[in-house]
């Protein structure tokens, strides 16, 4: 597995048990064909390493910040939701270390979110168990809690909607309307496409297959425009 040999370089850490690294990149979907391969899936690792990374954000946190509970929650979650997970995922290259089946490959399983954000979650487990905690806690210091200061800064740690709320409220005084723009397709699968409007002014529009989705895909899209 030179691949991974690389990896651990790339990583800065050495695994003392080689199949536990190998572990991490196991898919279920791999063994429904290849029932003789060895390990088993990555899923104890992913449960494991969800609860060791929400453990150590959490410690930085209470340990580093002195703000009210309910801002530290936004903050964790932030940092540890799946779309985070899985951005640094793909920086790090997990994807393309994975195990799928010719199924999985094809539908995309290498780039799919939730499977990269599980990845991230079992390599945390698999570092834990065989470097310890303290490496671990350097590990997530160096690749995710890295992204803290742009997240307060930014207040991405608002979702979408909040924090164009917030933005508007503070400039014009006034909160945004949202109308739905259009309904298209069966009722068994619509897609709503929404704008969202403030001082009668469309800030911007989006899509989704709720309502709910497509104002917050709205508000993603007046974020990046707005000029106020």
């Amino acid at each position: 597995m030179d691949e991974l040999v690389k990896f651990q370089t790339q990583l800065g850490v050495k695994f003392k048990n080689k199949n536990i690294l190998k572990n991490v990149f196991v898919h279920r979907s791999y063994l429904n064909e290849n029932s003789k391969f060895k390990l088993p899936n990555n899923e104890r690792l992913e449960f494991l390493g969800d609860a060791v990374l929400e453990f150590i954000v959490t410690k930085h946190l209470f340990d580093k910040y002195k703000n009210p509970e309910g801002e530290l929650t936004n903050w964790r979650s932030a940092l540890v939701n799946g779309k985070m997970l899985s951005i640094i995922a793909s920086d790090l290259g997990l994807g393309k270390l994975l195990l799928l089946s010719k199924g999985e490959e094809k539908s995309g399983g290498r780039v799919r979110q939730l499977l990269l954000a599980n990845t991230f979650e079992a390599l945390i487990g698999a570092i834990y168990l065989d470097q310890g905690m303290e490496a671990t806690e350097k590990f997530i210091k160096k690749y995710l809690l890295s992204k803290l200061d742009e997240i307060i800064t930014n207040k991405l740690y608002l979702d979408p909607k909040s924090h164009l709320q917030e933005l508007i409220q503070e400039k014009l005084g006034i909160t945004p309307t949202y109308e739905v723009i259009t309904e298209s397709g069966p009722d068994h699968d619509k897609i709503f496409k929404v704008a969202v409007c403030a001082d009668n002014k469309k800030l911007g529009s989006g899509s989704g297959k709720s309502k709910q989705a497509a104002q917050t895909d709205a508000a993603t899209a007046a974020l990046k425009e707005i000029k106020i």
